[in-house]
């Protein structure tokens, strides 16, 4: 690591220790020529993510806009935000391992549904009837009879 002080390239790592929840690490370090101290923040390097709308067009990948959708199907439910949270990041997880670098919002919908399904059967139906599109009460009552004969 390059010294900001004097620029000399050898330095050793005093401390390092987890910053921001976990995802850097924060290092304080010591110029082996000058002997100031700085510090530098390792973190994991992630290559963007694009969902390919069922449109066709592109958009970036946005954990916030997926954990608002899954808070609005859970209003007025007893489900914690701590639990959505989880979910939303346990879905990036997934979709960050998968190695690919597009991903249709069709398969983040499946995720989200599964998601919710294990949360709140009532956010999953609402969360299924809007990303599904119900077109009538028929297929509404054959998701909900679907759920029903999983029990």
């Amino acid at each position: 690591m390059k010294c900001p002080y004097c620029g000399n390239v050898e330095s050793k790592v005093i401390d390092s220790r987890p910053a921001e929840e976990y995802t850097t690490i924060r290092r304080r370090r010591e110029c082996l020529a000058c002997q100031k101290r700085f510090t530098t923040y390792e973190i994991m390097e992630r290559l963007p993510l694009v969902v390919i709308k069922k449109d066709g067009s592109r958009q970036t990948f946005d954990k916030i806009k997926l954990l608002n959708g899954m808070i609005k199907a859970c209003e007025k439910r007893p489900v914690p935000i701590a639990d959505l949270q989880q979910a939303a990041d346990d879905i990036e997880q997934e979709v960050q391992n998968s190695l690919e670098r597009e991903i249709k919002s069709e398969r983040i919908g499946e995720l989200v549904m599964e998601k919710l399904k294990s949360l709140d059967e009532v956010a999953y139906v609402r969360f299924a009837s809007v990303y599904r599109q119900f077109k009538d009460i028929n297929t509404f009552m054959e998701e909900l009879n679907k759920l029903l004969s999983e029990k």
